[in-house]
């Protein structure tokens, strides 16, 4: 099948790789001419496992280009994928100043029937904007062509987006017509194998059904953070507690896990996108507000727990082991690291920092400061500081050497924002050992 994908950032850059990969000729089109140029060069902007391996594999046996040239797109493909960024306004509604640009470049250029498809995370009513903005494009061109909208929202979690598209839990499609709904089945027929994985719905039922999940899981995030607070004042241990509630089938242990606060594309954007369009249809979105405010909150537990041991951050040396808002991922976007160094930075404290692959990222974010130091290794990261805060749970940071530990620290102090350690074993080998949710006596 022939499919175009416009836009050439994390979702549609695996959406396109994917879709290349079982047999499908796909072309990415951008605005942005450098991007595509180094695209053709081999030089994918963004870090995914396995991500670069796929697209290079599928550009070289001639499944999957790249162009800046919309027409050619329009031209090239039936399926016309609308996968562009959707950021937050002030206001935290979701602009798709993007993806109306895209919708009105289909229209300008197509000569025959389309199927337009959103990928991209749009508000309820999204595709009815698109379906205007199509009419009216076409009104101005004088002709009447026929094309459906589609909506098709992703789930693909940062650090497993391939394994999540190939061998999808559910597979959401908003459409309008039979003939739009079938189309798409036939499309994602390869993926759909073992058993169907495919909802269909209406298409605001499947907008919605993206917020809906994205704010599900933000929601249990806020819970168990919430809870872990209390923990540390009740003088239990969330982790036994998380282990007594997760047995629960009802429950379940994913996303119960207590840290630092969600960062990210997506839950912060969606979680704020869903409550602007509650106040939109004059609804009080009371437990999304409590998410995104105790969220807020927690990500300023790690500078509180540093000040409680050291004091005033001032003149102070802080080693921070990772700084993307998850483990495999380069995404630091609204990164909770980002909240602690800028705390730092503001009592006048300075940050020796180190990440396995976001630490091209920070120096984007922050560029050359005398109190930022982003060095190679996580021993490096600690070698004279006063204190080291642990921000992401990657693997290399699993099974640390303590005594080199101790050795290098000016202190022996550890804030750990995702309880990695057992506590016993870190507070017998001589640390101060801050974590979760986790009493000081455990």
């Amino acid at each position: 099948m022939n499919i175009t994908i416009f836009g050439s950032g994390y979702v549609g850059l695996v959406t396109a790789a994917c879709f290349a990969d079982v047999g499908n000729d796909v072309l990415c089109v951008d605005v942005d001419q450098k991007k595509i140029e180094g695209l053709k060069n081999g030089i994918i902007p963004i870090y995914e496992p396995g991500l670069t391996e796929l697209i290079l594999k599928n550009a070289a046996e001639g499944r999957l280009r790249f162009t800046t040239d919309a027409a050619e797109g329009v031209a090239h493909g039936l399926y016309q994928f609308i996968a562009v960024g959707t950021p937050p306004n002030e206001d935290g509604s979701a602009d798709l100043k993007y993806v109306l640009a895209v919708a009105r470049t289909i229209a300008t250029h197509m000569t025959e029937y389309r199927l337009v498809i959103s990928k991209s995370t749009v508000p309820v009513g999204t595709a009815d904007k698109v379906r205007a903005q199509m009419k009216a494009t076409l009104a101005e061109r004088g002709v009447s062509l026929d094309h459906d909208v589609v909506s098709n929202p992703e789930f693909l979690k940062e650090g497993d987006a391939i394994g999540d598209f190939n061998k999808p839990d559910r597979i959401v499609i908003g459409a309008d017509t039979a003939r739009a709904a079938k189309a798409m089945q036939a499309l994602y027929a390869p993926f759909n194998r073992n058993h169907d994985r495919v909802l269909v719905m209406d298409v605001r039922s499947s907008e919605l059904t993206k917020y809906a999940a994205n704010a599900m899981l933000a929601t249990k995030i806020s819970f168990m953070n919430e809870l872990a607070n209390l923990a540390e004042n009740l003088g239990a241990d969330i982790e036994k507690v998380r282990i007594g509630i997760g047995s629960d089938p009802r429950i379940g242990f994913h996303f119960i896990y207590p840290g630092a606060g969600y960062g990210g594309s997506c839950f912060p954007k969606d979680v704020k996108a869903l409550v602007k369009s509650a106040a939109d249809a004059h609804f009080d979105a009371e437990i999304l507000k409590a998410v995104e405010s105790v969220n807020n909150r927690q990500k300023t537990t790690l500078h509180a727990k540093l000040v409680k041991h050291l004091g005033s951050l001032e003149g102070k040396t802080i080693a921070i082991w990772g700084l993307a808002f998850k483990p495999k991922t380069d995404d630091m976007r609204e990164a909770p690291s980002r909240v602690l160094m800028e705390a730092i930075w503001a009592e006048g404290g300075r940050v020796q920092a180190h990440d396995p692959v976001a630490m091209h990222e920070t120096a984007k974010l922050y560029g050359e400061r005398a109190d930022l130091k982003l060095v190679n290794s996580a021993l490096e990261a600690v070698a004279g500081a006063d204190a080291l805060v642990i921000c992401t749970e990657w693997r290399a940071f699993q099974s640390p050497n303590l005594a080199k530990l101790k050795a290098l620290l000016k202190r022996p102090l550890i804030v750990d924002g995702r309880n990695m350690y057992d506590p016993a074993w870190v507070r017998g080998e001589g640390f101060v050992y801050d974590c979760v949710g986790r009493p000081a006596s455990v």
